[in-house]
């Protein structure tokens, strides 16, 4: 009671300033009733640039690896599935790099240092999408795989290789025109980059599978170069190649359908290795495999006949067989014909005299 009459005391500006104090009391309530105990009070902090990237999941400039990628992008990623590695692939890149740059050297005419910035797996679409444009698309076939891979070349690399084979002078930056489509000589230039390209590419898999890479054709708009559904999943390798002050990146996309008829050769940890192959265990099973008993049959003849016959027998029921004393007689094992023979008798005992071996002759 007596706060009411002290509010009616009160004027007019300190009754608004009552009211917006007994509006105010039951947020700070429910905020403090909601906060998690031994957890600090933060709900005025504005989070900071360098925050909202970490939580976004977007890292500084200079992390080019996939695995450091965090927060809500990670999230994103997850929905994507974790494709197995193939080591193999990488030796087949790694030598790529080394093939790549004595072959450019000589195409160049120019110190060229090829390097191989990293491996990943992307969806198709997904890699489309995240072609920086311009860009040349050159699409080739693996003629024994019956499939087809992809190359990009960007515009960094287009032109710098135009430049050093028209004979652009050394330490400059070669110019760019943008806006305007690739000329046939720009074409032509590429075209023939690629074909040396694909040609180490071979080499670089004659270890592990025969294989030839067919240039199938150039494109300038990705969606021209859809060799997969967006879906399926792909290796992406990006290589970066360097030519004293100009350069590029060069692309290689494989889809794992495209890899799929050497994908267990992939799959090894090095070169020539062998799953689930023990030498000294094979060599153990075939010595005790010549030691192994088995039983042998002499068929002196066989007659088809109906259940209903052979349910009829009872005891004294004769069998006619169509042999003779001198009729071939037949050596099984199981249901495998193994020899064919002459029946006689030697001492006490009937014995069969092998004319004719079945069987290949063992290599052992």
């Amino acid at each position: 009671m007596a706060d009411e009459q002290d509010f009616e005391n009160m004027s007019p500006e300190e009754q608004a300033a009552a009211f917006e104090a007994m509006a105010a009391a039951p947020a700070e309530d429910d905020t403090e009733d909601n906060t998690i105990e031994g957890a600090p009070a933060q709900s005025g902090r504005v989070l900071n640039q360098d925050e909202i990237d970490s939580l976004l999941g977007f890292g500084g400039e200079g992390e080019s690896n996939e695995e450091a990628v965090t927060g809500m992008q990670a999230i994103v990623n997850s929905a994507l599935v974790a494709y197995e590695r193939l080591p193999m692939l990488e030796v087949v890149f790694d030598r790529l790099v080394r093939l790549m740059t004595t072959s450019l050297r000589n195409f160049t005419s120019d110190n060229v240092e090829v390097s191989l910035d990293h491996m990943s797996s992307s969806r198709f679409g997904d890699y489309l999408n995240s072609i920086p444009l311009p860009a040349m698309l050159g699409v080739f076939k693996a003629e024994q795989w019956d499939n087809y891979g992809l190359i990009t070349v960007d515009s960094s690399l287009i032109y710098s290789v135009v430049d050093v084979l028209l004979g652009g002078r050394r330490g400059t930056a070669p110019t760019r025109v943008e806006g305007r489509p690739y000329t046939t000589i720009e074409r032509g230039l590429v075209e023939r980059m690629l074909a040396i390209v694909l040609t180490d590419l071979k080499t670089a898999f004659e270890p592990l599978a025969d294989v030839n890479f067919n240039f199938d054709r150039l494109e300038i708009n990705p969606r021209f170069a859809t060799i997969a559904r967006p879906a399926n999943a792909a290796v992406v390798a990006k290589l970066r190649i360097d030519m004293e002050d100009r350069g590029g990146r060069l692309e290689f996309l494989l889809p794992y359908a495209t890899l799929e008829p050497v994908r267990e050769v992939l799959l090894q940890m090095f070169m020539g290795e062998k799953f689930g192959r023990d030498s000294i265990w094979e060599s153990h099973l075939a010595s005790e495999l010549w030691a192994t008993d088995i039983a042998l049959e002499a068929v002196l003849d066989e007659q088809p006949m109906m259940l209903s016959e052979i349910m009829e027998w009872h005891v004294g029921t004769q069998l006619l067989l169509n042999a003779d004393p001198s009729s071939t007689v037949a050596l099984k094992c199981g249901s495998v014909g193994m020899f064919t023979g002459s029946m006689g008798r030697r001492k006490q005992s009937i014995a069969i005299r092998v004319d004719e071996r079945l069987i290949a002759e063992s290599k052992g």
